[in-house]
């Protein structure tokens, strides 16, 4: 997070790195997601690692993350499937996991909801960004969005099927996709596709992380780079 970000009073925001967790190699070493295959004991130590260095004021709502296009409203007593939750309630933390993957975090800007978003490429294709934004209760131009860490427009090949994909709702898209030296293949800004849907319904306040995961293995896990690996978190809550 860059000190040049507005935040709301009442509002929190976190961004994990890799660092400073128990978890052994291949998800060195502060992973905290259940579902890759690490030590579960390990990943509990983690998670309660990061809520005590935050001073979470709750336990967060950790979601089974599906590339879907549901959201829930925040419940820290139950897991259950979506890519994004929401909540009004006071000291309720809302939570994605990523490693490549768009975190989107967003709130009001007189700090009265937040949410946080999972969103991979199919799950910002399929709206789960304006999704999200129909849980708040004010007008889009009210709200303002947090990008978080995720794989930058260098590293972040897909095929010519997903860039048709974005093409087919919004031609203008094609611009954040640029043709690689491989047939059928691209690199997408991620990014700056989420930054356009974003702008093109009206949320204007919109910052970005720009730190690329794939490139920068000192500091992040990234699914493209290295197949089995940890997940970062990324947090948002009312005070």
């Amino acid at each position: 997070m860059t000190t040049s970000w507005h935040i709301p009073e009442g509002v929190k925001i976190a961004f994990t790195t890799r660092h400073s967790g128990v978890s052994k190699a291949p998800y060195g070493s502060l992973n905290l997601g259940l579902h890759v295959g690490d030590v579960q004991e390990d990943v509990l130590v983690n998670r309660a690692l990061i809520c005590e260095r935050l001073k979470l004021p709750s336990t967060p709502a950790w979601l089974e993350q599906v590339h879907s296009t549901k959201i829930v409203e925040a419940d820290n007593q139950r897991l259950v499937c979506a890519d994004a939750s929401y909540t009004k309630s006071r000291q309720q933390v809302c939570v994605v996991m990523t490693a490549d993957c768009l975190p989107v975090l967003i709130c009001d800007r007189q700090g009265k909801q937040v949410a946080a978003i999972h969103a991979g490429w199919r799950g910002l294709c399929d709206g789960i960004i304006e999704a999200a934004l129909e849980t708040f209760s004010t007008e889009n131009s009210q709200l303002i969005a947090y990008l978080g860490p995720a794989i930058g427009p260098d590293a972040f090949e897909v095929g010519e099927d997903v860039r048709e994909m974005f093409m087919q709702l919004h031609p203008e898209t094609s611009t954040f996709f640029n043709a690689t030296e491989s047939d059928g293949k691209f690199l997408a800004d991620i990014q700056g596709l989420a930054k356009f849907r974003l702008q093109l319904v009206g949320v204007d306040q919109v910052y970005l992380s720009h730190a690329c995961t794939y490139k920068n293995e000192a500091d992040y896990f990234s699914y493209r780079r290295d197949g089995i690996t940890g997940r970062m978190a990324s947090f948002i809550w009312l005070t």
